[in-house]
């Protein structure tokens, strides 16, 4: 029988701690998974919104070690011809609800587990972090499509220079006594992504021109300054599609149309020619910055998230005070 699923801890945004009490770990530019394995075999891999992904990822569920009860935590990270993360490679496993056997082989993804939230039945999440780690190392899971990353322990420009070299997304710090606090955003995690991405809500759509002619041309975004709070305009984003993307858009979108702006604050240089629709499709976008009035700078389009719910889209980053 599996235990009730465990949402994942998760890190907050900032400046990486130099001094004692850290360690550093890889922060991978994949999508989270959580693996079950019961006493008697069985598995189950869920999402970060806690969707059962098991037949999406079935080679995950193929390689997941049995012989005890475990729960892992970890991210799944396709890997592209030069041996480096690739987020828009693991876009064509992402949104497949049973691949095939071929796409499986031709996008194969790794499984990096840093951390164990459960063993032999009882739970390690009151444990501190340090404990948690010995326990996970001396598994000795790692082989196939799982590994476990390296910890760095206190070698903070160790570990950055080898994520940079290894085209990594960032780094992550943990709290060395620091317990896993399931589905909080905790302070005793933070990362420092090399590059800045955004979750977005899709709210409408401009058609292509040119050879974007007869399908999207643009997307316009929206995001919410805080949980729980109303969403409002962020900007649109108009590159780092592939056809694939679009034409997977195009169907996703045309079930959402509707008559108006689902926000209230866009602004009439950006409604003209637009499609509206349900802000119901999580996607992120890399981008440089705020400008002055809370919209993206120089954003370009990374995927689909559907490893998000529509309610957890908030700014990662304050966006300008002075915005409409």
């Amino acid at each position: 029988m599996f235990p009730e699923p465990i949402p994942p801890m998760l890190a907050t945004l900032g400046t990486l701690p130099d001094e004692p009490g850290w360690a550093y770990e890889y922060k991978f530019d994949g999508v989270r998974a959580i693996g079950y394995v019961t006493a008697g075999g069985d598995v189950r891999v869920m999402s970060r919104n806690e969707h059962d992904v098991t037949a999406t990822y079935p080679d995950l569920a193929a390689a997941l070690p049995r012989g005890r009860e475990l729960v892992l935590d970890g991210e799944l990270v396709a890997i592209d011809g030069q041996g480096h993360p690739s987020f828009a490679r693991l876009q064509r496993r992402m949104n497949v609800r049973e691949p095939s056997a071929a796409l499986i082989g031709e996008v194969a993804l790794t499984y990096d587990v840093f951390d164990l939230l459960a063993l032999g039945g009882e739970s390690t999440l009151a444990l501190p972090y340090t404990r948690r780690r010995e326990l996970l190392t001396g598994l000795d899971i790692g082989g196939g499509m799982l590994r476990v990353p390296r910890n760095y322990g206190s070698d903070l420009a160790g570990v950055v220079a080898a994520a940079r070299a290894g085209k990594l997304e960032g780094v992550i710090a943990k709290r060395l006594d620091s317990p896993y606090s399931p589905g909080r955003r905790s302070p005793d995690w933070i990362k420092a992504p090399f590059i800045r991405t955004q979750e977005v809500l899709i709210i409408g759509t401009r058609a292509g021109e040119g050879r974007r002619a007869g399908t999207i041309g643009s997307l316009l975004l929206a995001v919410r300054d805080r949980a729980g709070g109303d969403l409002s305009f962020a900007g649109g984003v108009g590159t780092g599609f592939t056809d694939a993307m679009l034409h997977d858009l195009e169907a996703r979108l045309a079930p959402l149309a509707r008559d108006d702006a689902p926000v209230a604050d866009v602004p009439r240089s950006f409604s003209h020619g637009v499609r509206w629709v349900d802000p119901s499709v999580v996607g992120e976008v890399e981008y440089r910055s705020w400008t002055d009035d809370g919209r993206l700078r120089h954003s370009s389009w990374r995927g689909l998230r559907p490893d998000r719910r529509p309610e957890e889209v908030v700014a990662v980053e304050p966006r300008p005070a002075g915005r409409p």
